[in-house]
């Protein structure tokens, strides 16, 4: 650690987010920073003064909550300008903003909480019971008035936890603080193969990391504007899209979600420049004409011409992870690159391509397995939070830190992906572990044994289903269906959750007597579809 101190003290001396937000509430005051765009269109404005004076309160009266530095406060919200007032606010003290999604169920919440030791959540009237009641080791909660601008129905509002305006406390209360670069900041939570999701810590310096490289890799200016549509709870919205436009002091617009029907009209609204793209995205607005826009970069993950003259915008090649902070590969906009390629290394990121069997260097154009190195802290996130097996297993002794996700090296130093860890899924975005999934499963009496893979859907890309071999007792198959999946809406987030199960006699295998998902993920494809 000592070692990257040492880094972080040159490289990011005297800076942390705070100083950022203070950098352009004296230089921009006036500049909009945030601008909400809630489901009825009633937007809402702040300048970067107005916001930096409104996280200022906010740190004030979570100060005189008794939050300190190295506190975790759980931030349990859809899309919304307080999720992101309390995630800066929380910066301010020197505390951890932990974002969780908010598809979770009440088991996975109180894992968020209890894992990250938070001592406070600030939630919406939708979620604020299920945190209370399984969130119990918490000190205190916070509720904002609405859900995204929508009113809470009364048995919502009927919460009995105090308002998120009694948050706000007189700036002059709050203790300066000097910079520590790489104190952490926020807490993400992100799926792999394990089945348990790994707390992703974030240091200050990652995020002004993100802020330096971001605006250079997508070619994003001061007076530019990046449209935020994704969960707030993602890297993807919180660095890729945020960090990168504090690093230039530009515009956010946020929406509570995607919304198919007000894209192009928000987008031209407000002058957008840069958007994130996902294969969902596509598929909801291909029906509808592409109107005269000022968008000029797509940040998608490979290279494809036909989006780019499909959309009239220029689509860059990005790929990263929670655990790389922001684009570790880009295609600029300078030269010209396959069809497919996920671009080249970002400056500052290290990259190998291994055999995940024999350890050997894939420098042949073979598919092997993406090793990363870069400053923990900096390039790199710190550390999975109190998950020493985790940060073992995942970081060689001399610092590359394993992707999971399989690749090759191409011509002219071009990377291809070519698949995520057979273990992981990717469900309209998110990640899910199949592990995960089937430890859920298996909780379920009657079951033998049982493989979690995807299955392709039309609008998701992929969803989640189960092939399952029965044991001794267990029932009729629509019955024992039912149950599987009754459990797992129970214990898991709703896109985590089977879409069908599949009975077996057996699986098919691999060498070692592996299962081979490769052909249960054929077999899912013959199946009939499941239903949604």
């Amino acid at each position: 650690m000592m070692d990257r101190d040492r880094v972080a003290k040159f490289q990011f001396a005297g800076q942390d987010v705070p100083w950022l937000l203070d950098l352009w509430a004296r230089t921009k005051p006036d500049h909009p920073l945030l601008i909400w765009e809630p489901k009825n269109g009633e937007e809402r404005r702040w300048s970067y003064r107005e916001f930096n004076e409104e996280i200022t309160r906010i740190a004030a009266g979570l100060h005189a909550r008794g939050v300190v530095k190295g506190d975790k406060v759980l931030i349990h919200c859809d899309n919304c300008p307080e999720m992101v007032f309390a995630w800066y606010a929380c910066a301010k003290v020197g505390a951890v903003g932990v974002t969780t999604n908010t598809r979770s169920v009440g088991s996975e919440i109180q894992y968020f909480a209890d894992h990250t030791r938070c001592v406070g959540a600030i939630t919406q009237p939708q979620f604020a019971k299920t945190v209370a009641a399984h969130a119990k080791n918490l000190k205190w909660i916070v509720v904002t008035d609405d859900n995204s601008g929508e009113p809470a129905a009364p048995d919502q509002a009927d919460h009995e936890q105090p308002p998120f305006s009694d948050l706000r406390a007189a700036p002059e209360t709050l203790p300066s603080r000097p910079p520590e670069p790489m104190l952490p900041v926020g807490i993400m939570f992100t799926s792999g193969t394990t089945s348990r999701p790994k707390a992703v810590v974030h240091t200050h310096a990652n995020a002004l990391w993100a802020s330096r490289m971001g605006p250079i890799n997508i070619d994003m200016q001061t007076d530019d504007t990046y449209l935020i549509y994704l969960p707030f709870f993602h890297v993807n919205a919180q660095s890729w899209s945020m960090w990168t436009t504090l690093g230039i002091g530009g515009t956010v617009v946020l929406q509570p979600k995607f919304s198919t029907s007000r894209f192009w009209e928000v987008i031209q609204k407000h002058d957008v420049t840069h958007i994130s793209l996902i294969p969902f995205v596509f598929k909801a607005v291909a029906a509808q004409p592409i109107p005269d826009h000022k968008l000029k970069v797509g940040a998608f993950g490979l290279i494809m011409p036909e989006l780019e003259a499909w959309l009239k915008l220029r689509v860059g090649a990005f790929w990263g992870m929670t655990e790389t902070v922001i684009h570790a590969t880009r295609a600029d906009f300078q030269q010209t690159y396959p069809n497919g390629s996920m671009g080249k290394p970002t400056p500052g990121y290290e990259y190998l391509v291994v055999n995940p069997d024999t350890g050997e260097i894939c420098d042949d154009g073979s598919i092997g397995e993406l090793w990363v190195r870069g400053t923990r802290g900096i390039q790199l996130f710190l550390e999975y939070y109190d998950n020493p097996e985790a940060n073992g297993s995942s970081f060689t002794e001399d610092g590359w830190f394993k992707t999971g996700d399989m690749v090759c090296l191409g011509e002219e130093g071009n990377f291809f992906y070519r698949d995520r860890d057979k273990d992981a899924l990717k469900v309209g975005g998110e990640n899910v572990s199949a592990r995960e999934v089937e430890d859920t499963c298996r909780q379920v009496a009657g079951i033998a044994d049982v493989a979690v893979v995807a299955r392709s859907h039309e609008m998701l890309d992929m969803v989640p289903v189960a092939f399952v071999v029965k044991g001794p007792g267990a029932p009729e198959d629509a019955e024992f269906s039912a149950q599987i999946i009754a459990n797992c809406r129970e214990n898991l987030a709703d896109f985590k959750v089977p879409r069908a199960v599949y009975f077996v006699d057996d699986f098919p295998k691999a060498t070692l007597d592996k299962v081979a998902k490769n052909k249960l993920r054929e077999m899912a494809e013959q199946m009939e579809a499941p239903a949604g």
